[in-house]
């Protein structure tokens, strides 16, 4: 008889053990799913904000003190970059000063450029349609992350001619790059996206071909699927099945404009697909990823 409970005793404290192990493994590997979800977030935040940059420095090409001094042009970069423009030239040159804090507080050095030289229809600004430029990168930091931008293009898809008040302005987005963090590891982030200018027809915000989209009072909107691997090397495909929206305008803390909207299905290789919510428009650096119906809130990077 004590025989017999000695086993059980063993065998219970067996089993414990082999449950307690399993919680262990379980909840490591949740850790590092949703630390993937985060790389994706942060590639989405980076690309985002290079495509703006470009934006900015280009809508505006056609006089360089407006860069520095009006409004719509000191949404990211401001007094932190100077910009290269020559007349007549399709190629703009954003450098940014090191050590100096641009206005969304973070920290960038290295310099961007934009060549827009395949463009068609006579197009030299960012709003025209059939802009086509491409974007590369020199030595960028970003808040102490390396971003190699391998190939990005961005073309405005919008109708040649187009009514603003029912047509939005819209830009193809095809994207590669690697960001080396300076915690250790490397994103690799591959795009096909769309972006929409959501709030064209405010005369407030586009103005019309002459004048440069007010982009501080800009809503932006993003759909379209991405791929690549996270920093510890495990491979993922993303979908936005809810565009994904950031308010310029009605959103801004400490001067970033965080995504405040949308889903993105998102599966890493061999795992299930989680959801990575970004909310219904609060504006607020908090999202969920949810993995087999159980929701784990994350801070946006």
């Amino acid at each position: 008889m004590k025989q017999t409970k000695w086993i059980l005793a063993c065998v219970s404290l067996m089993l414990i053990a082999g449950l307690t192990i399993s919680s262990c493994k379980k909840k490591a590997a949740d850790t590092e799913e949703i630390n993937t979800s985060v790389d994706n977030a942060s590639a989405e935040h980076i690309t985002s904000d290079v495509t703006t940059i470009a934006a900015q420095a280009s809508d505006g090409n056609s006089s360089l003190p407006s860069y520095k001094t009006a409004s719509y042009d000191q949404v990211l970069a401001g007094s932190c970059a100077t910009v290269a423009y020559t007349a007549g030239s399709p190629v703009i040159t954003v450098t940014f000063t090191p050590g100096a804090t641009c206005i969304d507080g973070r920290n960038r050095s290295g310099s961007l450029t934009i060549d827009y030289s395949a463009s068609t229809n006579g197009a030299t600004h960012y709003r025209d349609p059939g802009f086509s430029c491409k974007i590369t990168s020199s030595n960028y930091v970003v808040d102490g992350n390396q971003v190699n931008i391998i190939n990005k293009t961005v073309t405005n898809t919008t109708p040649l001619g187009f009514n603003p008040a029912s047509t939005q302005l819209s830009w193809s987005i095809k994207e590669q790059l690697n960001i080396v963090k300076n915690g250790g590891g490397t994103i690799n982030w591959n795009c096909s996206r769309t972006k929409y200018l959501l709030n064209t027809s405010d005369t407030s915000v586009y103005h019309g071909p002459s004048r440069p989209i007010s982009w501080s009072k800009a809503r932006i909107g993003h759909e379209g699927t991405s791929y690549g691997t996270s920093a510890s090397g495990i491979a993922f495909n993303a979908t936005i099945m809810n565009m994904i929206i950031r308010d310029f305008g009605g959103c801004s803390l400490g001067g970033r404009h965080p995504i405040i909207q949308g889903t993105i299905d998102f599966t890493p290789s061999g795992h299930p697909t989680r959801v990575i919510d970004y909310g219904n428009g609060s504006c607020d650096m908090n999202a969920t990823v949810t993995v087999n119906g159980v929701s784990h809130p994350i801070t946006l990077p």
